[in-house]
């Protein structure tokens, strides 16, 4: 009898990490640079060690309230940065899936870059097993 690499793989379980967290005191010009948010979450998905499938980004006005949403989908799950400039704030989502990936040197790398006065982290075991 043959196995099949793929489902023998998948019995072994999902190896799923989600780090997320907020951001406070950011530099509204950054949080409110789209282009170069986008290459922050280009960056973070190199040193997570996933594979980059697209990235999306819009920018949001709405009366003074402005913001930026960046989107990374990856062959692994998904990097999100949303940002509120005027709040001086931002919320960032790592997640991925594989015992490959590194989520944990995405998300400080991503507030490495945006320096904070403070963030918060949390961390989510999404495995199967």
């Amino acid at each position: 009898m043959h196995t099949i690499p793929q489902l023998e793989h998948a019995r072994a379980g999902v190896v799923g990490k989600h780090i997320y967290g907020n951001l406070y005191g950011v530099d509204p010009r950054i949080l409110n640079d789209e282009g170069f948010l986008r290459s922050l979450v280009i960056k973070a998905a190199e040193i997570a060690n996933v594979h980059l499938v697209e990235v999306r980004s819009w920018k949001f006005v709405n009366g003074d309230k402005e913001g930026v949403s960046v989107i990374a989908l990856v062959v692994e799950s998904h990097i999100a940065i949303h940002t509120w400039p005027v709040y001086r704030f931002a919320t960032v989502d790592v997640y991925t899936c594989g015992d490959h990936s590194m989520p944990d040197k995405a998300f400080n790398y991503i507030v490495s870059v945006l320096k904070p006065k403070r963030y918060t982290v949390n961390y989510s075991d999404r495995s199967s097993d």
